[in-house]
Protein backbone atom coordinates (compact mmCIF):
# COMPACT_ATOMS: atom_id res chain seq x y z
CA UNK A 1 0.00 0.00 0.00
CA UNK A 2 1.34 3.42 -0.93
CA UNK A 3 1.44 5.74 2.05
CA UNK A 4 0.45 9.06 0.49
CA UNK A 5 0.22 10.48 3.99
CA UNK A 6 3.93 10.13 4.59
CA UNK A 7 4.73 11.76 1.25
CA UNK A 8 2.29 14.64 1.35
CA UNK A 9 1.51 15.29 4.99
CA UNK A 10 4.65 14.15 6.77
CA UNK A 11 5.31 17.58 8.23
CA UNK A 12 1.88 17.61 9.88
CA UNK A 13 2.10 14.06 11.17
CA UNK A 14 3.03 14.94 14.71
CA UNK A 15 -0.05 17.14 15.10
CA UNK A 16 -2.54 14.51 13.91
CA UNK A 17 -4.52 12.19 16.14
CA UNK A 18 -6.60 9.24 14.99
CA UNK A 19 -9.08 6.99 16.80
CA UNK A 20 -9.79 3.32 16.12
CA UNK A 21 -13.48 3.21 17.06
CA UNK A 22 -13.78 -0.59 16.75
CA UNK A 23 -11.01 -3.03 17.57
CA UNK A 24 -11.29 -6.37 19.35
CA UNK A 25 -8.21 -6.22 21.56
CA UNK A 26 -9.67 -9.08 23.60
CA UNK A 27 -9.10 -11.40 20.62
CA UNK A 28 -5.89 -13.15 19.70
CA UNK A 29 -3.34 -12.47 18.36
CA UNK A 30 -3.51 -9.00 19.98
CA UNK A 31 -4.63 -9.83 23.52
CA UNK A 32 -1.33 -11.44 24.52
CA UNK A 33 0.77 -8.58 23.12
CA UNK A 34 -1.23 -5.48 23.93
CA UNK A 35 1.73 -3.31 24.84
CA UNK A 36 3.57 -3.57 21.49
CA UNK A 37 0.27 -3.37 19.58
CA UNK A 38 -0.62 -0.09 21.30
CA UNK A 39 2.92 1.24 20.95
CA UNK A 40 2.77 0.67 17.20
CA UNK A 41 -0.60 2.37 17.10
CA UNK A 42 0.72 5.50 18.79
CA UNK A 43 3.61 5.67 16.34
CA UNK A 44 0.94 5.77 13.60
CA UNK A 45 -0.86 8.59 15.44
CA UNK A 46 -3.65 6.33 16.72
CA UNK A 47 -3.81 7.37 20.36
CA UNK A 48 -7.24 5.98 21.36
CA UNK A 49 -8.93 2.62 20.77
CA UNK A 50 -12.49 1.57 21.54
CA UNK A 51 -12.90 -2.13 22.29
CA UNK A 52 -16.39 -3.61 21.87
CA UNK A 53 -17.18 -6.85 23.66
CA UNK A 54 -18.61 -9.83 21.83
CA UNK A 55 -19.93 -12.43 24.25
CA UNK A 56 -20.21 -12.79 28.02
CA UNK A 57 -16.74 -14.36 28.24
CA UNK A 58 -15.20 -11.32 26.60
CA UNK A 59 -16.73 -9.14 29.33
CA UNK A 60 -14.28 -10.77 31.73
CA UNK A 61 -11.32 -9.64 29.62
CA UNK A 62 -12.43 -6.03 29.22
CA UNK A 63 -11.11 -4.82 32.57
CA UNK A 64 -7.64 -5.99 31.58
CA UNK A 65 -7.57 -4.10 28.29
CA UNK A 66 -9.11 -1.03 29.95
CA UNK A 67 -6.03 -0.84 32.15
CA UNK A 68 -3.99 0.40 29.18
CA UNK A 69 -3.75 4.09 28.42
CA UNK A 70 -6.00 5.26 25.61
CA UNK A 71 -8.17 2.13 25.63
CA UNK A 72 -11.93 2.45 26.20
CA UNK A 73 -14.62 -0.22 26.40
CA UNK A 74 -18.10 -1.09 25.21
CA UNK A 75 -20.21 -3.87 26.71
CA UNK A 76 -22.84 -5.77 24.81
CA UNK A 77 -23.94 -9.08 23.33
CA UNK A 78 -23.29 -9.72 19.63
CA UNK A 79 -26.18 -11.17 17.56
CA UNK A 80 -24.08 -14.26 16.81
CA UNK A 81 -24.38 -15.21 20.48
CA UNK A 82 -27.90 -13.94 21.13
CA UNK A 83 -28.72 -17.28 22.74
CA UNK A 84 -26.52 -16.43 25.73
CA UNK A 85 -28.42 -15.27 28.83
CA UNK A 86 -28.47 -11.49 29.14
CA UNK A 87 -30.31 -9.49 31.75
CA UNK A 88 -30.57 -5.69 31.87
CA UNK A 89 -29.23 -5.90 35.44
CA UNK A 90 -26.04 -7.68 34.36
CA UNK A 91 -25.53 -5.18 31.56
CA UNK A 92 -26.07 -2.26 33.93
CA UNK A 93 -23.41 -3.65 36.31
CA UNK A 94 -20.92 -3.96 33.47
CA UNK A 95 -21.61 -0.40 32.34
CA UNK A 96 -20.70 0.88 35.79
CA UNK A 97 -17.07 -0.13 35.28
CA UNK A 98 -14.34 2.38 34.45
CA UNK A 99 -13.71 3.68 30.92
CA UNK A 100 -17.01 2.47 29.46
CA UNK A 101 -18.11 4.67 26.55
CA UNK A 102 -20.77 2.65 24.69
CA UNK A 103 -22.95 -0.44 24.48
CA UNK A 104 -21.72 -2.83 21.84
CA UNK A 105 -21.23 -4.77 19.77
CA UNK A 106 -24.94 -5.33 19.26
CA UNK A 107 -27.25 -5.65 16.28
CA UNK A 108 -28.86 -8.07 13.84
CA UNK A 109 -27.35 -10.71 11.56
CA UNK A 110 -29.65 -12.79 9.36
CA UNK A 111 -26.81 -14.43 7.43
CA UNK A 112 -25.56 -16.74 10.17
CA UNK A 113 -26.77 -20.36 9.98
CA UNK A 114 -29.73 -21.15 12.18
CA UNK A 115 -30.34 -17.59 13.28
CA UNK A 116 -33.34 -16.79 15.42
CA UNK A 117 -34.73 -13.43 14.32
CA UNK A 118 -37.07 -13.15 17.27
CA UNK A 119 -34.31 -13.78 19.84
CA UNK A 120 -31.90 -11.41 18.09
CA UNK A 121 -34.51 -8.66 18.09
CA UNK A 122 -35.34 -9.27 21.74
CA UNK A 123 -31.69 -9.02 22.77
CA UNK A 124 -31.15 -5.96 20.59
CA UNK A 125 -34.14 -4.13 22.06
CA UNK A 126 -33.06 -4.99 25.61
CA UNK A 127 -29.70 -3.38 24.96
CA UNK A 128 -31.12 -0.38 23.11
CA UNK A 129 -33.47 0.27 26.03
CA UNK A 130 -30.52 0.36 28.42
CA UNK A 131 -28.58 2.60 26.04
CA UNK A 132 -31.41 5.12 25.94
CA UNK A 133 -31.87 4.97 29.70
CA UNK A 134 -28.14 5.49 30.30
CA UNK A 135 -27.70 8.03 27.46
CA UNK A 136 -24.95 5.88 25.97
CA UNK A 137 -24.16 5.44 22.27
CA UNK A 138 -24.33 2.01 20.66
CA UNK A 139 -21.99 0.17 18.32
CA UNK A 140 -24.10 -1.68 15.76
CA UNK A 141 -23.45 -4.77 13.66
CA UNK A 142 -25.73 -5.60 10.75
CA UNK A 143 -25.77 -8.16 7.94
CA UNK A 144 -28.77 -9.04 5.84
CA UNK A 145 -31.11 -7.18 8.17
CA UNK A 146 -30.81 -3.53 7.27
CA UNK A 147 -34.53 -2.83 6.86
CA UNK A 148 -35.34 -4.42 10.21
CA UNK A 149 -32.52 -2.54 11.92
CA UNK A 150 -33.66 0.76 10.42
CA UNK A 151 -37.21 0.08 11.59
CA UNK A 152 -36.20 -0.68 15.16
CA UNK A 153 -33.93 2.36 15.35
CA UNK A 154 -36.68 4.60 13.99
CA UNK A 155 -39.01 3.32 16.69
CA UNK A 156 -36.83 5.04 19.29
CA UNK A 157 -37.66 8.45 17.79
CA UNK A 158 -34.11 9.73 17.53
CA UNK A 159 -33.08 8.69 21.04
CA UNK A 160 -30.55 6.08 19.86
CA UNK A 161 -27.12 7.42 18.97
CA UNK A 162 -23.99 5.63 17.86
CA UNK A 163 -22.19 3.95 14.98
CA UNK A 164 -23.14 1.41 12.34
CA UNK A 165 -19.75 -0.23 12.09
CA UNK A 166 -17.93 -1.84 9.15
CA UNK A 167 -20.03 -0.03 6.57
CA UNK A 168 -19.36 -1.11 2.99
CA UNK A 169 -22.70 -0.73 1.24
CA UNK A 170 -23.99 1.88 -1.20
CA UNK A 171 -24.91 5.54 -0.73
CA UNK A 172 -28.68 5.07 -0.65
CA UNK A 173 -28.48 2.77 2.39
CA UNK A 174 -25.77 4.91 3.98
CA UNK A 175 -27.95 8.00 3.94
CA UNK A 176 -30.90 6.14 5.47
CA UNK A 177 -28.77 5.58 8.56
CA UNK A 178 -27.25 9.04 8.69
CA UNK A 179 -30.74 10.53 8.32
CA UNK A 180 -31.53 8.80 11.65
CA UNK A 181 -28.52 10.51 13.22
CA UNK A 182 -26.24 7.48 13.10
CA UNK A 183 -22.55 7.64 12.22
CA UNK A 184 -20.92 5.18 9.83
CA UNK A 185 -17.71 3.35 10.62
CA UNK A 186 -15.47 2.94 7.58
CA UNK A 187 -12.78 0.29 7.79
CA UNK A 188 -10.77 -2.12 5.68
CA UNK A 189 -13.23 -2.19 2.77
CA UNK A 190 -12.39 1.40 1.83
CA UNK A 191 -8.78 0.35 1.13
CA UNK A 192 -9.83 -2.12 -1.59
CA UNK A 193 -9.86 -0.76 -5.15
CA UNK A 194 -12.76 -3.04 -6.09
CA UNK A 195 -15.07 -1.92 -3.26
CA UNK A 196 -17.05 0.37 -5.57
CA UNK A 197 -20.15 0.79 -3.42
CA UNK A 198 -18.05 1.61 -0.37
CA UNK A 199 -16.08 4.22 -2.31
CA UNK A 200 -19.30 5.76 -3.61
CA UNK A 201 -20.67 6.03 -0.08
CA UNK A 202 -17.42 7.54 1.15
CA UNK A 203 -17.83 10.30 -1.41
CA UNK A 204 -21.49 11.01 -0.57
CA UNK A 205 -21.77 10.70 3.20
CA UNK A 206 -20.83 13.94 4.99
CA UNK A 207 -17.44 13.66 6.67
CA UNK A 208 -19.16 14.83 9.84
CA UNK A 209 -21.00 11.47 9.90
CA UNK A 210 -17.95 9.21 9.53
CA UNK A 211 -15.60 7.53 11.98
CA UNK A 212 -12.66 5.22 11.32
CA UNK A 213 -12.16 1.66 12.51
CA UNK A 214 -10.18 -1.51 11.88
CA UNK A 215 -12.46 -4.21 13.36
CA UNK A 216 -9.18 -6.07 13.92
CA UNK A 217 -8.63 -8.96 13.72
CA UNK A 218 -11.86 -9.65 11.81
CA UNK A 219 -11.54 -7.62 8.58
CA UNK A 220 -8.49 -7.31 6.36
CA UNK A 221 -7.17 -4.36 4.42
CA UNK A 222 -6.03 -4.39 0.81
CA UNK A 223 -2.82 -6.41 1.01
CA UNK A 224 -3.14 -7.13 4.75
CA UNK A 225 -4.68 -10.31 6.15
CA UNK A 226 -7.30 -9.89 8.92
CA UNK A 227 -5.11 -11.51 11.58
CA UNK A 228 -2.32 -9.03 10.79
CA UNK A 229 -4.52 -5.95 11.17
CA UNK A 230 -3.95 -3.76 14.25
CA UNK A 231 -5.10 -0.31 15.38
CA UNK A 232 -2.08 1.19 13.60
CA UNK A 233 -3.85 0.45 10.31
CA UNK A 234 -6.36 3.22 10.95
CA UNK A 235 -3.75 5.37 9.25
CA UNK A 236 -4.14 3.36 6.03
CA UNK A 237 -7.91 3.60 6.28
CA UNK A 238 -7.74 7.37 6.75
CA UNK A 239 -5.51 7.67 3.69
CA UNK A 240 -7.90 5.60 1.58
CA UNK A 241 -10.90 7.60 2.76
CA UNK A 242 -9.14 10.85 1.87
CA UNK A 243 -8.36 9.46 -1.58
CA UNK A 244 -11.96 8.28 -2.12
CA UNK A 245 -13.23 11.74 -1.19
CA UNK A 246 -10.43 13.56 -3.04
CA UNK A 247 -9.86 15.60 0.09
CA UNK A 248 -7.14 16.61 2.49
CA UNK A 249 -5.85 13.79 4.72
CA UNK A 250 -5.42 16.22 7.60
CA UNK A 251 -9.10 17.18 7.38
CA UNK A 252 -10.12 13.51 7.38
CA UNK A 253 -8.08 12.90 10.53
CA UNK A 254 -9.29 16.04 12.28
CA UNK A 255 -12.99 15.62 11.55
CA UNK A 256 -13.27 11.85 12.08
CA UNK A 257 -11.39 12.19 15.37
CA UNK A 258 -13.69 15.02 16.42
CA UNK A 259 -16.66 12.82 15.52
CA UNK A 260 -15.35 9.97 17.68
CA UNK A 261 -14.75 12.33 20.56
CA UNK A 262 -18.28 13.67 20.28
CA UNK A 263 -20.02 10.29 20.04
CA UNK A 264 -18.08 8.52 22.77
CA UNK A 265 -17.23 11.44 25.03
CA UNK A 266 -13.49 10.83 24.71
Amino acid sequence: MVHLFHKTYGKKKNNMKLVDTHCHLTFEPMFDRLRPVLDRARKANVDRVIVPSYDLDSWKQMEHVAGFEGVFCAYGLHPWVADQPLSPTDLERALDRDKVVAIGEIGLDYKIPGYDRRRQMEVLRTQLDVAVERSLPVILHCRGAFDDLLDVLASYNGNVTGVLHAFSRGPQLALRFTDLGLYLGFGGAITRPGAIRCHESAGVVPLGSIVLETDAPSIGLYGVEPTDVEPKHVLDIAESLASARDTDMVDVARITTRNAEKIFGL
